[in-house]
């Protein structure tokens, strides 16, 4: 096939950049690719080879699969690179059986020799686990967002999509690698060309570090109201000490009778069931995602007693939160 005339002119050859995408056990193939089709494109719209990229991961016969199953053959193994190169550890389903003993060396060994290491979707944790996030902001996935902040209190955590600080880099999982991708290609070569690439992917809405992941919380529950959202976000925002119905309908301006109603109406269930469910999930994530005795993590989703906590999460999870741990341990050790 014919290469594409180019349509954005760089003024001066440039030596390409490489990046190599170190693939975990269990990748999210979306970040992956998006990262990937970003640099291709650049190099395709600007007619020069300005990006190469390798494949690696710790694999004894150099084949992963990603958490869609697809298996991909690696270029490479977990080898000492150049100091210029730029590696791209890619995270998913898991990351915590993914992150093994030697892949948290090598990427100590090569932080060392000064290598730029980013954590795509959530590899931040492996970043972390690796002692290469201390002190740096980052992000990671929201839905290991409870999780991770538990465990790595030395990390200015936040909700951004993607996060640049220093030699560090981490996304939120997703689409969020072309916001990132566009801002490395915009930085290397110009606004321009960044534009272009994301022209040929269809992306009309790029984001910076600025912007949050999640959808705000209308569009999530698919109401518009503003003071059930307000209410909604207070209710996120202290899960360990819960508010009361009454203080919460207090600071919006209503009786308690009012955000009952409220509630009812849109949600068609009371607040305090509806807080009860925030609480709950976030416990379901941090038993599946940390290693946090159950006690724990009662206490960090507002439960005063764990036999309190265990009826609820019976309640609502058919299981209990003993037998919740036990099933996430059985599965990693595999």
């Amino acid at each position: 096939m014919k290469p594409a005339t180019p349509t954005v002119a760089i003024d001066s050859p440039t030596a390409s950049r490489r990046f190599v995408f170190v693939l975990l056990d269990n990748f999210t193939l979306l970040s992956f690719a998006a990262a990937l089709d970003s640099l291709r494109i650049a190099n395709r719209m600007s007619g020069q080879e300005l990006y190469t990229w390798a494949l690696a991961a710790d694999s004894e016969d150099g084949k992963i699969a990603c958490s869609a199953g697809a298996v991909f053959e690696t270029d490479m193994g977990l080898e000492e690179l150049n100091r210029d190169d730029t590696v791209i550890v890619c995270g998913g389903a898991d990351v915590q059986a993914a992150t093994t003993r030697k892949m948290l060396n090598w990427l100590r060994r090569e932080a060392r020799r000064g290598v730029k290491i980013a954590g795509l979707c959530t590899a931040a944790y492996t970043l972390a686990r690796a002692g290469l996030l201390d002190g740096k902001r980052a992000t990671t996935h929201w839905e290991n967002h409870d999780s991770f902040i538990e465990e790595f209190d030395e990390v200015e955590l936040t909700k951004s999509v993607f996060v640049v600080d220093g030699n560090r880099m981490s996304t939120a999982g997703g689409t969020s690698s072309i916001d990132l991708f566009l801002k490395l290609i915009a930085d290397d070569h110009g606004e321009k060309l960044a534009n272009s690439v994301a022209d040929q992917l269809i992306y009309s809405s790029i984001r910076t570090d600025q912007d949050t992941q999640r959808l705000s919380v209308p569009t999530r529950i698919g109401v518009r109201h503003p003071k059930l959202s307000q209410v909604i976000q207070m209710m996120e925002a202290n899960i360990e000490e819960p508010i009361s119905p009454s203080v919460l309908a207090k600071d919006v301006g209503m009786s308690t009778r009012q955000l009952e109603r409220l509630f009812r109406r849109y949600l068609n269930r009371s607040p305090k069931r509806y807080y009860m469910e925030l609480r709950l999930q976030k416990a379901r994530n941090l038993l599946m995602q940390t290693d946090m005795t159950v006690i724990n993590v009662a206490l960090a989703c507002g439960f005063a007693s764990p036999s309190h906590f265990s009826k609820c999460y019976r309640a609502h999870y058919n299981t209990t939160p003993y037998r919740e741990r036990g099933t996430q341990s059985s599965r990693l050790s595999v």
